[in-house]
């Protein structure tokens, strides 16, 4: 090969033929998973390393990126980097420009792990500490993204199941580095519930990747729920996601719209319980009504049983019954069918023949007047004797 075939740059045209190279023959755009190490801000920009274990390169957000990211990683933090390249001609200098920055599954659940641990070890996470929720609750606190289609269901879930509740909607960031935000928001209501009238708050947010969730595992926001005044009711994304900010809560529930239904009565439920006790009540009112007709007649009958009409006549009943048993025993009645009575003329009956003895008076009683007469003989009978003799 002889000289005059071979190019000839200068440092200059050589690093400008690569920077074309690379832009003519790689994606303008890629994703790459690695791990996040020695980030650090210099002049506003956050430079770190991205690294697979086996290589790494230098990946750098510039200042008016950096403004924008929801997520900063931390050193170890696994992350997808959504970038490009960007090499420097000047100094032949290779770097992956970050677009957009997002923590990987293993750093959000790391993060959980960790988070749940240490409020495990505070006593925040603790089933016992969980409150009751309002049967009825008048004022309910919503706080979610606004505008946002979770808002938007749970407001019309809540218009259908109990439009006597009324919500208020507290507009917080649900995704990013928002955390500070949220426990002013959350700090404020605890100071106002009271004059706000509030029952109950939910704090919600519409599905998406557990990722996005990270917010809801930050310590802060966490202890903020757990201390809150009122009971707090999560609906976090989808069913099979699971925050720290679910541990805490009061009441757990799979998205949004089933935080209204957990927390709010169902008005048909309420309208067929309002039926049941009507006819409850009508029956009770019923069988009261005949134990008081009841009573009614009880008392009326004693109230004319204690007429003094009704005593007298009862009081000659009794007396003309006496009478009838008088004149039943009476000796006359005996001495009216031809019978006479004897006595001594100390006027005791004379029961006996032994009871007499001879030439003694007696008087004998008629139905119509009194004979005196004389004991001439007195005879015994048989049986008499022999009674005696016994």
């Amino acid at each position: 090969m002889s000289a005059e075939s071979i190019p000839t740059y200068s440092v200059r045209e050589l690093n400008n033929a690569i920077g074309v190279l690379l832009e003519r023959g790689f994606a303008p755009r890629f994703v790459i998973q690695a791990t996040a190490s020695r980030p650090q801000v210099k002049k506003g920009h956050l430079w770190l390393t991205l690294s697979d274990g086996e290589a790494s390169i230098t990946a750098v957000a510039w200042a008016s990126k950096l403004k924008q990211l929801d997520f900063v990683p931390a050193d170890g933090d696994g992350v997808t980097v959504i970038g490009k390249l960007n090499f420097w001609s000047a100094r032949a200098s290779l770097a992956v420009q970050v677009l957009d920055i997002r923590p990987s599954l293993t750093t959000v659940l790391r993060r959980f792990e960790t988070v749940k641990a240490q409020l495990l070890e505070e006593g925040i996470i603790d089933p016992s500490r969980r409150r009751t929720l309002p049967p009825y609750p008048k004022r309910i606190a919503v706080l979610t993204s606004v505008p946002s289609s979770a808002l938007a269901d749970m407001l019309r879930t809540a218009e259908e199941r109990w439009p006597l509740s009324e919500l208020v909607v507290v507009p917080i960031p649900v995704q990013g580095d928002v955390a500070p935000i949220i426990c002013g928001v959350l700090s404020r209501l605890a100071q106002q519930h009271q004059q706000l009238g509030l029952d109950a708050i939910v704090i919600a947010r519409g599905g998406g990747s557990r990722e996005d969730l990270m917010v809801f595992d930050d310590a802060d926001v966490c202890r903020s729920l757990a201390t809150f005044p009122l009971p707090v009711v999560t609906g976090i994304g989808h069913e099979d996601d699971l925050t720290v900010a679910d541990l805490v809560a009061d009441h757990r529930t799979a998205t949004p719209t089933a935080a209204m239904v957990t927390l709010m009565p169902s008005k048909e439920s309420a309208r067929q319980t309002i039926i049941q006790r009507r006819n409850r009540l009508s029956e009770s009112k019923r069988w009261r009504l005949e134990q008081a007709s009841a009573r009614l007649k009880d008392r009326q009958l004693l109230l004319q049983a204690l007429r003094p009409a009704v005593g007298v006549q009862r009081r000659r009943d009794q007396w003309q019954q006496r009478q009838q048993l008088l004149c039943a025993l009476s000796p006359q009645r005996w001495l009216n069918r031809g019978f006479a009575m004897l006595n001594t003329t100390k006027g005791h009956p004379l029961q006996s023949v032994y009871d007499i003895s001879p030439n003694e008076q007696v008087q004998i009683r008629l139905k119509d007047g009194v004979i005196q007469a004389v004991a001439k003989t007195i005879q015994a009978d048989a049986t008499s004797d022999a009674k005696a003799s016994l």
